[in-house]
Order: structure tokens, then C-alpha cells, then sequence
């Protein structure tokens, strides 16, 4: 490949991108070089679509070059229907990252007590629709639950390998 041929390829890459969180839509970070997807707090947008479509639209870009390692994390309070759909498609699209040694760790966040009270069928219930959607991953997959108090600060954890 030529140099020039790699620029192209550098330019292709998505920019980091930063929402921030409003009463209806949660705070979106996306790191390129980190990995990291995250979304956090309350998602009950009035158009799912127009929200998320431009994370759709950067993930995609991001499935191509990923970094070694893809943290989606999942912090989400409340969500509608629509936008578990979108996240839904985010996910199966990262997990049809091309690259077998590539490791896409999920991360969900539950309240402490939640967290607590769960056994082992609420854990499963729990991951359920996740295991679904990672069946015919292309990558490694691995899930990081979480217990965190009202402020947010992680007590417990525990990790799910599939």
C-alpha cells in the first residue's frame, strides 16, 4: 500500500464524539483510540432515531479500524422501547467485528440493591437478550456486571465470560 493509500485509510477513522446528556437523552462518549463506547443516564428520546443514528453512523466507522479492545458500557437508568432497539443494533454490530482476537467487553450497570437480590436465573434473564444478540459474534465476548450506589460509584462486580 502506498503512503498516500494510508492516509486514506487514517481518514476513514470516525472522530471522537460527545453528546451530552439532556432530561430525555443520555451522555454519549465514543473514544476512538480507547474503545470506548459509553452511554449513561436516562434514554427516553422523542425521535430514537435522529439520536442515535449518528452513534450508529460512527460505530460503523469504528468496526472497520477498531482499537484492540471495544468497552461498550451500558449505564442506562431508564430507557423506552425504541431506543433498547438502537442499542440492540449497536451491539450486533459490535459484535460482527471482523477480527477474531478482537474482545468486545460489555459493561451493564444495576442499582446496588438490585445487584444484591440477583440470583443466578435474574442474571440470566438479565443477559438473555444480550446472549441473543452476541450468538454469532465474530469476536470474543465478555460482560462486566456492575452494583452501584445512587452516586454511581461501582461496589461490586462480577464478570460473565460467553
Amino acid at each position: 500500500m502506498t503512503l498516500t493509500g494510508e492516509k486514506n485509510q487514517k481518514m476513514s477513522k470516525p472522530k471522537d464524539l460527545h453528546i451530552d446528556a439532556t432530561s430525555k437523552t443520555p451522555e454519549i462518549d465514543l473514544d476512538v483510540e480507547k474503545g470506548i463506547i459509553s452511554i449513561h443516564g436516562k434514554s427516553i428520546p422523542e425521535n430514537a432515531s435522529s439520536f442515535y443514528e449518528p452513534v450508529y453512523k460512527w460505530a460503523e466507522q469504528y468496526v472497520k479500524s477498531p482499537a484492540r479492545s471495544t468497552n461498550l458500557k451500558l449505564n442506562v437508568v431508564y430507557f423506552n422501547t425504541a431506543s433498547i432497539l438502537w442499542m440492540g443494533k449497536l451491539l450486533k454490530l459490535l459484535t460482527r467485528i471482523p477480527k477474531s482476537e478482537h474482545v468486545l467487553f460489555i459493561h451493564l450497570y444495576f442499582d446496588i440493591e438490585d445487584f444484591d437480590s440477583m440470583g443466578e436465573e435474574d442474571v440470566k434473564e438479565a443477559l438473555s437478550p444480550i446472549l441473543d444478540v452476541t450468538a454469532d459474534a465474530t469476536c470474543s465476548v465478555g460482560i462486566k456486571l456492575y452494583g452501584v450506589d445512587d452516586n454511581g460509584k461501582v461496589l461490586k462486580e462480577n464478570i460473565v465470560l460467553i
